[in-house]
């Protein structure tokens, strides 16, 4: 995912991030909200609602927004949604897992299945990918958390599988399942999260070229677009070369 998350920083440069900060302020908050409403209200009792609510923080979404979005699973009238997972191939081979939260199945499998046809993709079958990824819980710190040796020592202490440092941050991976109690565990020594989630972690990577990347950027972009669509994942390696071209 070294390749999915530079190319979400290249977007922040390229000035979309206003468009993409209320897009994802409103996908959080669904996800808010169809936690709150699967289990119980309180995010003490429900640790679905906990992890959601911790990404929304950690991506600064008002207190007031999280509040409303809990409220909003106790009233008659809250849509129901669906928790789809569609996955296909893009250019060059690059395995792609899109996972959509809809009211309106139809119509998020059809826009799904253009964009990827008009964008260089070919959609497939439920497990026609995800077994070249692995189910984790990550867990992002940045630099200033400490060293590497330090957030190692607090990693295995909290209960983690393994870590990944660079000159950009921490990278924490856990078991799914153990996700919030490690990430409970690393706020007392590390403070808090830049980022808690559950993610689809590839076992291997695919190198793109210039044209190739090009093409997965917008088929990436389109989807992320969606409002059905709660995130993407996508098992591609760009060069910093190639990235830096993309950005201009």
């Amino acid at each position: 995912m070294a390749g999915h998350s530079k190319w979400a920083n290249i977007q922040h440069r390229k000035g979309r991030q206003d468009a993409l900060r209320a897009k994802l302020f409103s996908k959080l908050s669904k996800e808010i909200t169809v936690a709150a409403k699967m289990g119980d209200p309180d995010p003490e009792k429900n640790p679905r609602l906990r992890l959601a609510v911790k990404e929304a923080k950690a991506s600064s979404v008002p207190k007031d927004v999280i509040e409303r979005a809990i409220k909003k699973s106790m009233g008659g009238d809250a849509e129901t949604y669906e928790e789809i997972r569609y996955e296909g191939y893009g250019p060059g081979g690059v395995a792609i897992i899109v996972e959509a939260m809809t009211d309106n199945r139809n119509r998020t499998a059809s826009n799904v299945r253009s964009t990827f046809a008009k964008n260089g993709g070919n959609l497939g079958e439920t497990g026609s990918v995800s077994f070249m990824f692995e189910r984790k819980g990550e867990i992002l710190y940045p630099a200033s958390a400490g060293d590497e040796d330090t957030v190692m020592l607090a990693a295995i202490d909290a209960g983690a599988e393994d870590v990944e440092s660079s000159d950009d941050g921490h990278a924490i991976y856990t078991a799914d399942t153990d996700l919030n109690d490690v990430s409970t565990a690393l706020e007392e020594v590390l403070g808090e999260a830049e980022s808690t989630k559950l993610i689809w972690k590839p076992g291997t990577t695919t190198e793109l070229g210039f044209d190739e990347a090009q093409t997965l950027m917008r088929l990436i972009e389109t989807l992320e677009d969606d409002d059905d669509v709660q995130r993407v994942t996508a098992n591609f390696e760009i060069s910093d070369e190639l990235m830096e071209r993309l950005s201009a």
